[in-house]
């Protein structure tokens, strides 16, 4: 399983929004930047959550391949 160079990974794209909502919260964003942070966020977010998603199926198969040869035994 290897990572494409330019997609992050799930620590750096949560490290990233984390940071951005430090800012956006700490009021350190200029308004001329305001939207492209927000919309760099709701990426973020999307990215994270199909990346939580996808996990959570591949555990799930994994899971039930493990319970489906424990049946057989």
């Amino acid at each position: 399983m290897k990572k494409s160079d330019k997609e992050p990974g799930y620590a750096e794209a949560y490290d990233e929004l984390q940071k951005i909502l430090a800012d956006l919260e700490g009021g350190e964003i200029d308004v001329d930047d305001l939207s492209a942070k927000v919309k760099r966020a709701a990426e973020l977010i999307e990215f994270c959550r199909k990346r939580l998603k996808d996990t959570e199926v591949e555990v799930k198969k994994v899971v039930e391949r493990f319970e489906k040869d424990g049946d057989e035994e």
